[in-house]
């Protein structure tokens, strides 16, 4: 994977030793919710045209090459991202995130930006970890198609559009061993070395007004990696999240995102969430009745171009 994404990005990393004309854009970010979590990051992203043709399927490709650096109360990321749009439906992407976390106790409770999930004597969830103590690693590449009923039917009041992403990552934490489960940015904890899939479904319907995009956003995930037992506990089940997507925007420079999240979670036989801490590893999973959809969070985001 990390030999694919090499070869991917190399030709990319070139570009803007190539190009005489290009775009650059600066963008700022704050995301907040209904959980214990915040996120700011601020991104630059450099666009340059790349085998233009005088169609409408090619007269605006390009390759975007975007760098953003995150920060949260619990993590520090740098992330790297490179797309090609090679015609207008389809768009190809390649990446890199790198970062580190520490544990923080945030009015009573503990929340994890990286550690272990260990297994205590009592077969419960124990957290195992100290700040800084390993960097957190992804590599990705994956494709976009997406459809605008504008292109076909041009009208401000015609912006029907969807898009679909698919993508193969790997994620690593550099110091944990072989089927070793990790938690990053406070998430269950389920983590292991391995390669994952991650996909999504975007309808959406965008408007020339104050609330310019209406939106409804399926994603699912998948761990790819072996391991002994994992059907026991669902490991091998796809993760759906269900989103609600509300944009609104202020001005050219300014605009908010309100987003309602639903999820699927697993039913076990020997586990309540509410009374018990059992390791995940430990829990059997009820086959008659392995999934169930919960609300998960509300969600603001908020973006100025700068």
């Amino acid at each position: 994977m990390k030999k694919l994404a090499f070869f991917f990005l190399l030709p990319l990393l070139a570009m803007p030793l190539l190009a005489q004309d290009y775009e650059s854009s600066r963008e700022l970010m704050l995301q907040v919710s209904s959980l214990p979590e915040a996120k700011l990051g601020f991104t630059q992203t450099f666009k340059f045209p790349f085998l233009q043709g005088d169609n409408p399927l090619t007269e605006n490709n390009n390759i975007a090459l975007a760098l953003t650096a995150e920060v949260t109360p619990i993590s520090l990321n740098g992330i790297f991202k490179a797309v090609l749009t090679p015609v207008a439906f389809i768009e190809i992407t390649a990446g890199a995130r790198m970062g580190a976390g520490w544990p923080l106790n945030l009015f009573g409770s503990d929340i994890y930006g990286t550690g272990f999930n260990t297994i205590g004597v009592n077969k419960e969830s124990k957290y195992d970890g100290s700040p800084f103590d390993a960097l957190l690693w992804k590599v990705n590449i994956g494709g976009t198609f997406q459809f605008d009923l504008a292109a076909v039917v041009p009208g401000d009041w015609n912006h029907i559009v969807f898009l679909s992403y698919h993508e193969i990552n790997y994620h690593a934490n550099t110091r944990a061993k072989n089927g070793e489960a990790w938690y990053y940015e406070n998430d269950d904890g389920e983590n292991r070395n391995g390669f994952n899939y991650f996909g999504n479904f975007v309808l959406g319907y965008q408007m020339p007004i104050f609330l310019n995009m209406v939106a409804f956003m399926a994603e699912m995930d998948l761990y790819l990696y072996d391991g002994d037992n994992r059907k026991d506990w669902g490991d091998d089940l796809l993760r759906w999240k269900f989103s609600n997507i509300l944009n609104f925007k202020i001005t050219e420079q300014f605009s908010i995102a309100l987003i309602t999240q639903f999820r699927t979670r697993r039913n076990f036989t020997n586990f309540n969430e509410d009374k018990d801490d059992l390791h995940y590893q430990e829990r059997i999973l009820n086959t008659a009745n392995p999934m169930r959809l919960e609300f998960y969070r509300v969600a603001a985001i908020v973006s100025y171009k700068l």
